[in-house]
């Protein structure tokens, strides 16, 4: 499979999403995270996601006789060539991104649904602007974009630190 139909799959963009910030996490704990899921499609998709080498076992324990394994993100292998997307067909293109949107309804959804949500409190955005920019200028706000994420992409999950999904999305509204 490759990592353009690896990662356009709702629950296992979820999955990834769960694990980053150098988390090792079991199927179980992850079922726990994404509860709306039911614990047999988190089960199946971890494994698709661990035949990948998108997940590496972290660690193993012997629970009730069992041996039940915990997971990390392999962030080298979470991303897609961009040869791989200029190749997709307009169909492919709306099929990737309706995954994507997928994705991110499911994560706000189990938000909102969460005891406690307060979407104030936490800063929630879900703003969008339509903006004029050249091209110049359109590469200027992505470096930017950039700059300012890449510091922080690669923060270990602490107990003063949440998780939050940011999701950028930039495309011409006309030609």
């Amino acid at each position: 499979m490759d990592a353009l139909e690896l990662f356009a799959h709702p629950i296992r963009l979820r999955i990834v999403h769960a694990m980053a910030g150098q988390r090792a996490l079991t199927t179980a704990q992850l079922a726990e995270i994404i509860s709306d899921v039911s614990k047999a499609t988190v089960y199946r998709q971890v494994s698709v996601l661990a035949d990948a080498g998108v997940l590496e076992v972290g660690g193993e324990e012997r629970v009730r006789g069992a041996v039940e394994r915990s997971y990390r993100l392999r962030r080298d292998r979470v991303f897609v060539e961009t040869s791989a997307m200029a190749a997709l067909s307009p169909g492919d293109q709306r099929r990737v991104f309706t995954a994507a949107i997928a994705t991110l309804l499911a994560e706000f959804s189990a938000y909102v649904d969460r005891d406690g949500a307060d979407p104030v409190a936490d800063a929630v955005g879900y703003r969008q602007h339509a903006l004029w920019l050249s091209p110049e200028e359109l590469d200027e706000l992505i470096a930017g974009l950039r700059a300012a994420i890449l510091p922080v992409i690669h923060n270990a999950a602490t107990p003063d630190r949440r998780r939050y999904l940011l999701s950028p999305i930039h495309f011409p509204l006309e030609t």
